[in-house]
């Protein structure tokens, strides 16, 4: 009788610690999974990069091929180490981006890494701005889309989704200055502020890089507003991208949700459709936003290329078409690595923060 009334207490008594076991190990083993994913993510990208610039030869001969003499050059690619073998120079490489050296650019001989930090801030300040302006126009305007099911309002809003995320970047970025700074003259045409401007934040004795935080620093509210206003265009351009497609998954989702049986009920006990969109529905539908924010990043930093050239916003991307321009392939290596660590960071941060709100990411 002791027995048999004992056994199956203690197999009642270990399952449930079993479980708590595997739920506790399934989002430690899931972030390690995500995190060390970010390495060979990183060393694909940056090998790729290495393979493709050295088709076209070395870099020396591909930035100053035809402006030195046939003995300089050959001075300068031995100087470089260039004429070794490619795949000792592959792994010097490696070798090099692990300690954090990116080489010397060949067009301005500035180390890879002054030109990262000095217009890195610039291009982060773009993607943030950029993403504000998504969020601001992509997930309402899903909402209303999902409450306006099948109308007009519904078919016209779907229709400016697929204007946004199908317009190339660099032809809203031109629209937008011809109407709003030729004809409107009410936003600046181009660059991240006016002389005066950047003049009084290069008095600052601490500067970020960050135009907006400097700024403020110089506690002058026309300087702020300098700034701001040659952010609209650029933000405006890069954002509306992302926008189109916030739009078109807030909307999906949020029908979606407003097919369940809790809304259902919801709407049996006589809760209006507006307070079922805006309450009920709009919470679930935000998580696979959060999980494509990610890959959403990688879209910014890529159209960011095209929008700072379009209105000479001095950040990575604008640089990366001068140098492209230069062909300076040792400055294109370090400014792509360091694109592809930021997108791979920011895809582990949204994969985390997707698992700790929705457990069904991790299975």
């Amino acid at each position: 009788m002791t027995t048999v009334a004992t056994a199956p207490a203690a197999q009642s008594g270990t399952t449930p610690g079993r479980k708590r076991t595997s739920s506790g190990g399934g989002i430690g083993r899931y972030i390690l999974v995500r995190f060390l994913l970010i390495f060979p993510t990183i060393f694909i990208l940056v090998s790729m990069v290495f393979w493709l610039m050295r088709t076209t030869g070395d870099p020396i001969t591909a930035a100053l091929g035809g402006k030195l003499g046939p003995e300089q050059l050959a001075e300068r690619i031995h100087e470089a180490g260039y004429d070794r073998p490619i795949l000792i120079q592959y792994v010097e490489y490696l070798g090099q981006i692990f300690t954090g050296n990116f080489g010397t650019t060949i067009s301005t001989n500035r180390p890879v890494v002054e030109v990262l930090t000095t217009y890195g801030a610039a291009t982060a300040e773009l993607a943030f701005y950029s993403l504000l302006v998504a969020f601001i126009v992509g997930i309402p305007l899903g909402m209303v889309a999902a409450y306006w099911r099948d109308k007009g309002q519904d078919a016209g809003l779907r229709v400016f989704a697929i204007l946004c995320y199908a317009t190339p970047v660099f032809f809203s970025g031109l629209l937008f200055k011809l109407v709003f700074a030729v004809w409107l003259d009410i936003l600046p045409v181009s660059g991240r502020a006016s002389t005066r401007a950047e003049l009084e934040m290069q008095m600052l004795p601490h500067k970020t890089g960050f135009y907006t935080i400097d700024a403020i620093q110089t506690g002058n509210p026309a300087v702020l507003a300098d700034v701001l206003q040659h952010a609209v265009l650029p933000a405006l351009a890069l954002g509306l991208l992302t926008a189109g497609v916030f739009l078109r998954l807030v909307r999906a989702n949020v029908i979606g949700t407003l097919g369940t049986d809790y809304v259902d009920a919801a709407r049996s006990r006589g809760v209006s459709e507006f307070r079922l969109v805006s309450k009920h529905a709009y919470r679930p539908a935000l998580i696979p936003i959060i999980t494509v924010i990610g890959l959403q990043i990688a879209l910014l930093l890529g159209g960011a290329v095209l929008t700072e050239t379009t209105f000479e916003w001095k950040g990575l991307g604008f640089m990366l078409s001068e140098f492209l321009k230069a062909r300076d392939f040792v400055a294109v290596q370090g400014i792509v690595a360091l694109l592809a660590v930021i997108v791979a960071l920011s895809n582990f941060i949204v994969d985390i923060i997707a698992a700790i709100i929705d457990p069904r990411v991790r299975y």
